[in-house]
């Protein structure tokens, strides 16, 4: 008997069954009764899993590959790679959602989106034609005041200096899984340049570049375009600020960690063992993706050194700093990967943990009304406690270096 047979047997709704294919590798057990199947789609890997009242393909193929699937999830068509997807998430056609995404509840994206090693907090919700590499995205408390994305803007995130050491955090991590925060709004045809980090409550006016953090919460930022064409030289690999480079993405590596320690302690009361694996191996790599990225700039120091002096013409204090960020960047990555796993202070962890139970009584052991349903001074210790994380883990990386 065929996969297809045997999950059309298991109430698997296939509407097209000669035209569906499922890999040999896949385990028919990890795809749910209930799930529909549109004709045209194809389905790969072991570790793929898929909850009841998932949809794929409404509108058009769906390819996926190695994917977990939550409940209720609408994937209208595109190809899928190596991502996590938590309930009711809604992702238009010609999507190509690549490696390391983590896509929580009910985040949605329109038709024509590109992902990779992208994380969207519940709610976040972009436009069409969007190209979201290398980034988390927070904000906003329910489907009507969600952070969002206007359509045909992008993340950029390759370098002239031909590196990707530019993961942006659009809020963070302590407060932004408490669901009580602003949403964000980046208005359409714009861009961001990374890294950068933006607070919670900022307005980015339609057709703006971001270049620099915003951190002043509720404002509106707008970019008018120079009226005057602009040429300065331009060196490869010169690295005029690597100190920014080096905190922002210690920053997100260090966020990274902190909804690590989130999801081994609080998402695992509600989420089940395969989501909750396959969402903690997404932010393994991502934590391994910014480590390999910023050891390339590391490792482009020593060449960096030698322009600097040519360009600039003496030495100060920022060539003692690459010097230094070059030979120590070993004790770097120790860092990083020994303080993987940090869960924070226990007491700090505890005492959030208590009264996200006293919640659960009160709102039910579904994980969206039982964290919104934790009162605000509680909501601030559990964020107390994964800042905390965040803080730790930088100022030790920025130790080694000073």
């Amino acid at each position: 008997m065929s996969k297809v047979e045997i999950l059309l047997q298991k109430g698997v709704k296939i509407l097209s069954p000669e035209s569906v294919e499922i890999g040999e590798e896949v385990n028919p057990e990890n795809i749910e009764k209930g799930v529909i199947i549109h004709a045209g789609c194809r389905i790969y890997g072991k570790d793929t899993f898929i909850k009841e009242g998932t949809e794929l393909g409404s509108e058009a193929p769906v390819t996926i590959y190695n994917c977990q699937i939550g409940k209720n999830v609408n994937l209208k068509g595109g190809v899928f790679y190596e991502s996590t997807f938590l309930d009711g998430v809604s992702i238009g056609f010609g999507a190509q959602i690549r490696e390391g995404c983590l896509l929580e509840e009910e985040a949605r994206c329109a038709h024509v989106v590109g992902l990779k090693q992208t994380i969207l907090f519940p709610y976040v919700t972009l436009g069409s034609l969007i190209n979201f590499c290398d980034l988390l995205m927070a904000g906003g408390t329910d489907r009507k005041n969600h952070s969002e994305v206007g359509s045909s803007y992008i993340h950029f995130n390759y370098t002239p200096n031909q590196d990707k050491a530019t993961a942006s955090l659009i809020g963070d991590v302590p407060r932004g899984v408490m669901l009580k925060e602003p949403p964000i709004f980046l208005g359409g045809q714009g861009g961001i340049i990374g890294p950068v980090r933006i607070g919670y409550g900022v307005v980015v006016a339609a057709g703006t570049i971001v270049r620099k953090d915003l951190l002043e919460e509720n404002t509106l930022f707008i970019d008018y375009p120079a009226r005057v064409s602009k040429k300065m030289p331009f060196h490869k690999g010169l690295y005029n600020n690597p100190k920014r480079i080096f905190k922002l993405n210690a920053s997100y590596i260090a966020n990274l960690i902190a909804l690590r320690a989130w999801y081994l302690n609080v998402r695992s009361m509600f989420l089940d063992k395969v989501l909750l694996n396959g969402a903690v191996a997404k932010i393994d790599m991502g934590i391994n993706e910014r480590i390999k990225r910023l050891r390339e700039v590391a490792y482009n120091m020593p060449s960096s050194i030698e322009l600097y002096k040519k360009i600039k013409g003496h030495e100060d204090g920022i060539i003692e700093w690459k010097e230094r960020f070059y030979k120590r960047w070993g004790q770097i990555e120790e860092l990083f990967l020994k303080e993987r796993e940090n869960h924070g202070d226990p007491k700090k962890r505890e005492a959030f943990l208590n009264a996200l139970k006293d919640s659960v009584k009160k709102n039910g052991n579904s994980y969206i009304p039982a964290i919104k349903g934790v009162d605000h001074q509680s909501a601030k210790k559990g964020t107390c406690w994964l800042q905390e994380i965040v803080d730790e883990v930088v100022k030790k990386a920025e130790k080694i270096v000073s």
